[in-house]
């Protein structure tokens, strides 16, 4: 079991990524080559991932392939596993008392819940933006985007600082919406908004990897399109996986799918199967697949 919480070192430095970089599409349960070379910068590899809140098994035999600049959705019934597969990718699950997993996740040729892997350091290279928008309530606009920086890094001058706010800002395509009211309270901005400021939160840090945990749930819809249109752009520069129970999104914002299921009640979810996210909507080749998307179940 990967239960250590010894601090140490994350990642090396990662490779600046080319237009040339693709990752190849891996089967749900087909083992990851661990010999193969490290040439795929923010590729994600998980092998074998069991996930346990204490006794309980709450997933089961994961492994998949998450390839670089793309989007990957995550669909399945509620209590399949989808969220907790997703907090695992940066060990944020383990703020659960008793919360351990066996397996790997294997980002940039490491394994983060390998010995002496500080799980706060990989929080900061895998961020995560939450179901519901969360600006901090007592912090301005600019001290939001901000705060995961203060918390991580020594003290900024104030030209560092504002100019990370913009360039953080327009990167949430938030920026010409606030921009004259920086000192203004998040908690004062739409709730679209809002959630665009966490994003710019999460990617002030300067993570490889942006976890999204059904970003839209409590949205309308003209902001649940440009979360999604952001989705697009932001993957030029990160990784994003996402979990959607809206088949729709998936299929408008993914570039890959993969679909969770469980078997009943006390069981552990499983990855059923992942593909090209045309495929999982179009022709999947399980029968449970097709049974999800078509609206048969769930």
């Amino acid at each position: 079991m990967n239960r250590s919480a010894t601090r140490a070192p994350y990642f090396e430095a990662s490779i600046p990524m080319t237009d040339s970089v693709r990752a190849p599409a891996t089967a749900p349960n087909e083992p990851v080559d661990a010999n193969a070379p490290v040439d795929l910068p923010n590729r994600i590899d998980i092998r074998d991932l069991d996930i346990y809140y204490g006794d309980f098994k709450a997933v089961e035999g994961v492994s998949m392939t998450i390839n670089p600049r793309s989007v990957t959705a995550l669909i399945g019934p509620s209590g399949c596993g989808k969220s907790t597969f997703l907090r695992s990718m940066n060990r944020m699950h383990e703020v659960i008392r008793g919360a351990y997993v066996d397996g790997e996740v294997i980002i940039n040729g490491r394994n983060l819940y390998g010995p002496g892997v500080d799980p706060v350091a990989v929080r900061r290279k895998v961020g995560m933006v939450f179901q519901r928008p969360n600006p901090f309530p007592t912090m301005s606009i600019a001290d939001n985007v901000l705060a995961g920086k203060k918390l991580n890094s020594k003290r900024m001058s104030k030209s560092v600082a504002a100019e990370l706010v913009e360039t953080s800002l327009r990167g949430a395509n938030l920026w010409n919406e606030v921009k004259d009211r920086l000192d203004g309270p998040g908690s004062g901005l739409s709730g679209g908004q809002q959630q665009r400021l966490c994003i710019a939160r999460a990617i002030a840090v300067e993570p490889d990897v942006l976890l999204m945990d059904e970003p839209c749930s409590a949205l309308d819809p003209i902001s649940t399109l440009a979360i999604e249109e952001l989705m697009l752009e932001l993957k030029n520069s990160y990784n994003i996986v996402i979990v959607t129970h809206n088949m729709q999104q998936a299929a408008r914002v993914s570039d890959r799918t993969g679909f969770f299921n469980i078997e009943g009640t006390g069981k552990p979810g499983r990855l059923i199967e992942m593909d090209a996210t045309e495929k999982i909507f179009s022709n999947p080749t399980e029968q449970q697949t097709q049974d999800y998307v078509t609206g048969r179940f769930g």
